[in-house]
Order: C-alpha cells, then sequence, then structure tokens
C-alpha cells in the first residue's frame, strides 16, 4: 500500500502566514504541519509515500521533507500544475500509484487516534472505498455523507447549503485502484475542480464497496489561524515534561518542554508549553497552549495560548499577548494598548 500526502494548493485562509511559506509547513507546537501526516502514515507501516506539491511552493515541501530517511519512508514528489481539486489531484499522482491501493492525506489535516483503523476496516470489509468521517456543527463548509440505518454510505455531497447529514469527510482516505476510471470520467463542478465526493458518489453508483469509519478522537483542519490554535492547543495537551535545557531562577509547573539549547531565566512557565532548541525567555510569564519555535525571544513579556515560529521575538509588552502567531523573524515591542490583553498574526518578517 502507498501514501498519497496533498501538499498544494495556496493556503489563502491562512494568509498573512502563508505569503512566505506552505501552509503544510506552518508548524504545531514546533513541528511542521505535514511531519503529523507523515507519522500517521509510518506508524500504519505506509514508508512508499507520494507527495502533491505545487509549482509555487513545492521546492520549500521538498527541502523540508527530504528523501524521507528521517521519517523512516520514502517519498516521490509530484507537480500539481494548478490547484484542480482533490480528484484532480489523485489523477495527476496515478502513475505514481498504478494498481496500488493508497491512503490520501490532505497535508493540513490533524488526527488523533491514527489511521491504522481505517485501513483494518477496509482490509476486513474487501472495500474499494473507506472514507473517514466525523460530525460537525457547519456541514455546509464540507463535503458531506449520508448514511442508511444500517450506518452504509448512501450518498455523498460537496459542500451543501441544504442539511443532508453532519458528518463530514475528513482528509483521509483509502482507495484501491477503482477510483482510476471513475475520476477519468468526471467533469468538474460548479468551482472548476475535479471533486472527490463526485468521485466516491462514482464508486457507490458503479457497485462499488464504500466503507466508511468515524474519527477515533478529534481532527482539524487547520485552514485557519484560528484553527492552527486551536490545533496548537490539542497538540500541546499530549506534552510531557521536559526539562533539558538551562533554567536559572524560574517557576516551572505542570506539562513543560524545554529543549536542549533554550535558556529560561527569571521566568514563570505554566504548561501545556513547548520551548524549542535555542529559545531565550528573560523575566517573563509563559502560559498554557504556547508554542515558542527555535531561536525565538522573550523578554519582559507575558505570552499565553500562542505560536511564536523561528526567531520571532516579542520585548516589553505592557499587556499580555493572547491567540496570537507570530511568523519568522516577526518582532514585537513595547505597544500602547489600553486592553488587558493584545493579539497579533503576523507573516515572517
Amino acid at each position: 500500500m502507498k501514501g498519497l500526502i496533498l501538499s498544494g494548493g495556496k493556503g489563502t485562509r491562512l494568509a498573512p502566514l502563508t505569503y512566505t511559506r506552505a501552509k503544510q509547513l506552518v508548524p504545531i507546537a514546533n513541528r511542521a504541519n505535514i511531519d503529523y501526516a507523515v507519522t500517521d502514515l509510518t506508524d500504519a507501516g505506509i514508508t512508499d509515500i507520494g507527495v502533491i506539491i505545487s509549482p509555487e511552493t513545492g521546492p520549500e515541501v521538498q527541502a523540508h521533507l527530504g528523501n524521507g530517511e528521517r521519517y523512516g519512508a520514502r517519498f516521490t514528489f509530484i507537480t500539481q500544475d494548478h490547484p484542480g481539486g482533490l480528484a484532480h489531484a489523485v489523477r495527476t499522482a496515478e502513475g505514481y500509484l498504478k494498481d496500488d491501493a493508497f491512503i490520501m492525506y490532505l497535508g493540513d489535516n490533524l488526527l488523533d487516534g491514527g489511521i491504522r483503523h481505517i485501513i483494518e476496516k477496509a482490509a476486513r470489509e474487501h472495500a474499494d472505498a473507506c472514507i473517514l468521517l466525523t460530525p460537525v456543527e457547519n456541514p455546509s463548509q464540507f463535503g458531506v455523507a449520508v448514511r442508511d440505518q444500517e450506518g452504509r454510505v448512501t450518498k455523498l455531497v460537496e459542500k451543501p447549503q441544504a442539511f443532508i447529514s453532519n458528518l463530514a469527510l475528513v482528509g483521509v482516505y483509502y482507495f484501491t485502484a477503482r477510483i482510476h476510471p471513475i475520476i477519468h470520467h468526471l467533469k468538474p463542478s460548479p468551482r472548476g475542480e475535479l471533486e472527490i465526493t463526485d468521485a466516491i458518489q462514482g464508486l457507490l453508483d458503479s457497485g462499488a464497496n464504500v466503507q466508511c469509519e468515524e474519527v477515533k478522537g478529534w481532527w482539524k483542519d487547520t485552514g485557519r489561524p484560528e484553527d492552527l490554535l486551536d490545533a496548537n492547543r490539542l497538540i500541546l495537551n499530549r506534552t510531557q515534561r521536559h526539562l533539558e535545557g538551562q533554567i536559572v531562577d524560574s517557576e516551572i509547573v505542570g506539562s513543560v518542554h524545554v529543549s536542549a539549547g533554550a535558556t529560561v531565566s527569571g521566568s514563570r512557565l505554566r504548561g501545556p508549553i513547548n520551548i524549542a532548541a535555542g529559545a531565550i525567555i528573560e523575566n517573563s510569564y509563559i502560559g498554557p497552549y504556547t508554542s515558542i519555535g527555535e531561536h525565538a525571544t522573550v523578554q519582559n513579556s507575558e505570552v499565553e495560548y500562542s505560536i511564536l515560529m523561528r526567531h520571532a521575538s516579542i520585548s516589553n509588552l505592557e499587556r499580555r499577548l493572547d491567540s496570537s502567531i507570530l511568523g519568522e523573524h516577526a518582532s514585537i515591542t513595547t505597544d500602547n494598548t489600553r486592553r488587558n490583553t493584545t493579539q497579533f498574526t503576523l507573516s515572517d518578517r
């Protein structure tokens, strides 16, 4: 079995962060979003992985992933010349996938509970496809699945305007090679894309065996800044206390990870927190659900529920920085707001 990670697209919902980087490389708990997808695949025993990339951000994604050795995987990079939809990505990768069954995984998704259960369900039921579902409050923003009383999938609709189901398709799919001829006959949707929901509906209409599983735990689509912060929170909830950096005259409470090479002095840290190598925290408070990237600096300030990327810095803030994302080399110094907290989303400098 092969894996297919989708790492194209323009990431417009994450602007301005994606003006200077691929959305799949935005860090969550100091780890690139796409790394979690790779780990889910390799944990399920899938090490032959194709990666769909775009002409604009492909070189950056390729440089980050490398040859796959550090993940225990082997990558094949496949350029999608334009964002033509998820089914178009599968068609683009057909030469790589050949006749093999595969897991398609959207590179900006995060899952709790892994993907092994979807593979086991597909094998047990001899499925031609198996989709992963989760209940959502806003089904009109997703592709959704309708199930009968026995739990079998009967219909799929992309972003329905009228309510038909609250079960959204999560960005993980199992397919056999039976999907390819279906995609060959697809026509673009009204938004000009080849929709994966239409492809799966085509499988259903042809009598194929389409199974489903629900997410074990939580699922996050990290397409917006607020989703990114919530994903950071969810991942940090797994943090184990690990204090390897230099810590001087500081109070450490709860699940705090301080990497080797980081320095914390005269500060109070209240987890869960992840502080990367080379970071410097001086005379500051770092509150729960905060990630501090490599060589980032926090001086004489308070930060909570935020993400600071590599080389970001804040200093001498009069108000607490909260619910904020600072890109690489972004910098904030003394502010004159009269609020109790300050909120920013800043791209790389």
